[in-house]
């Protein structure tokens, strides 16, 4: 690591001052960035990680400024031990602070170990298959900025938005990876090389900032998403369901929507018959996302025209779903009336 001589004294600065005017003193002060990736140039500032072991005395060392000689300004802000073991459990891609800190000074052999821990608990994330649940999370969080950028009003908002998604996708290609940034923006596609990324991935996200108007930005945004989601996908390793995992599904879809749906096309209710098709749906989603069962695409053949076609379609996936029972070694449980039950529920 090679400082320039502005940020050894303001690093020497910082240590100094946390030593003297914070009565609990500093556990960690360490450098990252640019000084550690060999990055370092003349308009370079100083990112620093810097561990109070009072919290509350962050006033005492924070700083903001700008040098005039070097026309660089610096934030030196504080990070807690919370702020850490949030890192080390990889909601993000950006943790080079934790993970690339080289340190300065360590108040104690104690503060040094519980920095090693983290950096160990994050790297047995992302050298494990825990890593495509992150990811898969780091996507989740996509969705919103993607829903607020597809209503935005303005062009400005629009692109405000697709930024964050455009953040959550790195986040998520990173993770499912075993990766993390370790260097700044200028980098960042010089890091993607080499891993197994979605389709089109640069391409995807330069059409979205070379986007001129709404309907570009959403079909390069839509595509982006697409194409991550696809990956994700794609390489995900589901396990077999076992009993404890579909017991009880197909009785609480039987109970929820088969006979609303026969009651919405006796009504001519459409309403009812397109919620529950889509609740019953997202709800074998979710049980997909755990366990290895075949896509059952309900919506796909909805008819607002025909209420009882679509109680059919129900009707013909719960059939199909049994199979996933019997594979699984159990049946649903049925009983004769409510005695019968009754009998064996008290027994």
């Amino acid at each position: 690591m090679v400082l320039k001589e502005s940020h050894r004294k303001i690093a020497e600065a910082v240590l100094k001052k946390a030593q003297s005017r914070c009565r609990g003193g500093i556990d960690l002060l360490g450098v990252y960035g640019s000084a550690s990736t060999g990055d370092l140039h003349c308009r370079s500032d100083l990112d620093l990680l810097i561990v109070l072991a009072d919290e509350n005395e962050w006033p005492a060392v924070s700083e903001a400024f700008i040098l005039d000689d070097e026309q660089v300004g610096y934030d030196i802000y504080c990070t807690t031990w919370r702020m850490l073991e949030e890192d080390a459990e990889c909601s993000g891609a950006n943790i080079s602070k934790l993970m690339d800190s080289e340190l300065l000074f360590a108040g104690s052999g104690e503060a040094a170990a519980r920095l090693e821990a983290l950096r160990n608990r994050a790297r047995e994330i992302l050298e494990s298959d825990e890593r495509f649940g992150k990811a898969q999370e780091a996507l989740q969080r996509g969705f919103t900025p993607y829903a607020l950028a597809m209503t935005a009003d303005t062009m400005a908002k629009k692109r405000a938005y697709a930024a964050y998604v455009i953040s959550q996708c790195m986040d998520a290609v990173m993770l499912f990876n075993g990766r993390w940034f370790r260097k700044g923006d200028k980098r960042t596609f010089e890091e993607l090389e080499g891993l197994i990324l979605p389709v089109s991935f640069e391409e995807n996200i330069r059409s979205v900032i070379r986007a001129e108007n709404g309907n570009e930005t959403d079909a390069a945004l839509t595509a982006l998403l697409r194409s991550v989601m696809d990956m994700l996908r794609r390489e995900e390793k589901r396990p077999r369901p076992s009993a404890e995992q579909l017991r009880g599904t197909y009785e609480e879809m039987y109970s929820n929507w088969r006979g609303k749906m026969r009651e919405a096309a006796d009504r001519g209710d459409e309403y009812v018959s397109f919620m529950s098709m889509a609740f019953m749906n997202y709800m074998l989603d979710g049980i997909a996302e755990n366990c290895e069962i075949p896509e059952y695409d309900l919506m796909e053949d909805f008819s607002a025209l025909d209420l009882g076609k679509n109680a059919d379609i129900l009707d013909e996936v719960m059939e199909k779903y049994l199979q996933e029972y019997g594979k699984a070694g159990i049946e649903p449980k049925h009983y004769s009336d409510t005695d019968a039950f009754l009998k064996e529920y008290l027994g």
